[in-house]
């Protein structure tokens, strides 16, 4: 699979989640085998004015290529030069352009999934980006149309296609649907049948290597993008990647999931400040620590927790005392 001139062998991607897909986790989930890895999507109007919390979003290490920058805004002109001034700035591999995210804070402005409602909006912030960096390529992230009774794919995979975006990533849910019910993988194979010349990349609701191996037969998809599935679950990209190269893969091990927990914290230190360390590590742990007898203890103990060093021994209880 290319995306523009990135050839991806393997393609499996870190969907950009909103405090989430930070450099502890992309890192994280690069090492257990995705291929392509985004930031979390931030604001064009944020890059504009130089905010230094938006700025820090984008910030990447060398082992972490290649990735994307995820952006949204509402204008033309401000995505655009948005998209410019991170090129410019940080040099990523890829910019994504938001038209996703369903988040009403989002979509009130015009941002995210509300471009669905406006197909001549979505045209113009997509070309005007396009033309804006050419020397890398854009992509596109969307879902299926605002409501059901508005499906989109077709229109918007045509146009998109023909002013230059490079790959489209279809979320498989409307914008009214935010992320109730069940991801169609249908309209997934519906895009990928209109649009012939660029990859189509399949996401939701992908949380198993039986998933991947469904939304693959459902839709033929050129890849998949996984958000919600790998959290807690970084590993989800290495047995799926075993799966294509044909190796056995072996169940994770306790243990290997308390080295993970150190190492992320590990990770955070080196980024983050002290307050930011403590808050991420518990939910981040939250969700590796699940689904294992007196699991729920342990958690408990570690939100309670009021400084690294306590979370730290909890960590190292567990591997004494099993879960």
């Amino acid at each position: 699979m290319k995306i523009g001139n990135i050839n991806i062998e393997y393609p499996l991607f870190l969907a950009p989640m909103s405090g989430v897909t930070d450099q502890p986790f992309r890192i994280i989930c690069k090492k257990n085998g995705a291929s392509v890895v985004y930031t979390e999507f931030v604001s064009a109007d944020g890059i504009i004015r130089e905010n230094v919390k938006t700025l820090d979003m984008v910030k990447f290490e060398n082992i972490e290529r290649p990735i994307g920058v995820q952006i949204f805004g509402n204008d033309p002109d401000t995505v655009s030069e948005s998209a410019f001034n991170i090129y410019n700035k940080f040099k990523p591999d890829i910019i994504d352009i938001n038209f996703g995210c369903p988040v009403p804070k989002v979509t009130k402005k015009g941002g995210g999934s509300a471009a669905l409602r406006n197909l001549d909006l979505m045209e113009k912030i997509a070309f005007k980006t396009v033309k804006a960096i050419p020397k890398i390529p854009v992509t596109v992230k969307m879902r299926a149309g605002w409501d059901k009774n508005n499906i989109i794919i077709n229109d918007a995979g045509i146009m998109l296609e023909s002013i230059g975006i490079k790959a489209i990533t279809l979320h498989a849910r409307t914008s009214k649907q935010m992320y109730r019910g069940q991801a169609d993988w249908n309209l997934i194979g519906e895009l990928k049948n209109t649009v012939k010349e660029i990859p189509i990349i399949g996401n939701g609701d992908i949380s198993s290597i039986d998933d991947y191996k469904k939304i693959k037969q459902i839709s033929n998809c050129d890849g998949v993008m996984i958000g919600r599935g790998c959290l807690g679950n970084p590993w989800i990209f290495k047995e799926i990647l075993y799966y294509l190269k044909s190796k056995e893969y072996n169940s994770i091990k306790l243990s290997e999931i308390i080295d993970t927990c150190f190492y992320h914290i590990d990770l955070l230190k080196k980024y983050k400040n002290n307050k930011v360390v403590i808050n991420l590590s518990k939910k981040h742990l939250s969700y590796y620590l699940k689904n294992f007898n007196n699991s729920s203890i342990y958690r408990k103990e570690i939100m309670k927790s009021e400084s690294i060093e306590e979370i730290e021994l909890v960590l190292k209880s567990i591997n004494q005392n099993g879960l």
